[in-house]
């Protein structure tokens, strides 16, 4: 096996669950989102400029439809969600995204470590 191969072998792995109360009936929505990749964050800030230091609600749910995931690995939204999304609060698409990007910090950050 190659180390790029090993690589993305152990990628899939690393998924975790955000649990979505609010979108269930008697149990919470479970999104599996896996990292957020150099690749991710590329595409994200091309279309929204200067989104790590600047995060926009828009940018946060091109994110959660680009990440969000069923536990078999199939997306759970498409581009024709993002009206849905749009129309959901603030502070619950914020929660997500939060989640989503939790393990990413900004360079500021990095460098005080």
């Amino acid at each position: 096996m190659s180390i790029a191969n090993q690589i993305a072998s152990k990628r899939n792995k690393d998924r975790r669950v955000i649990e979505v109360p609010e979108w269930g009936d008697d149990a919470p929505v479970l999104l599996y989102v896996g990292a957020i990749t150099a690749g991710d964050m590329d595409r994200l800030q091309r279309k929204h400029k200067d989104f790590l230091n600047n995060m926009t609600i828009a940018g946060m749910i091109d994110r959660i439809i680009a990440k969000a995931e069923t536990k078999d690995g199939e997306r759970v939204f498409t581009l024709e969600d993002k009206p849905v999304l749009m129309r959901e609060p603030v502070s619950l698409i914020a929660d997500i995204a939060g989640k989503m990007f939790g393990d990413i910090e900004s360079v500021e950050q990095q460098e005080k470590n």
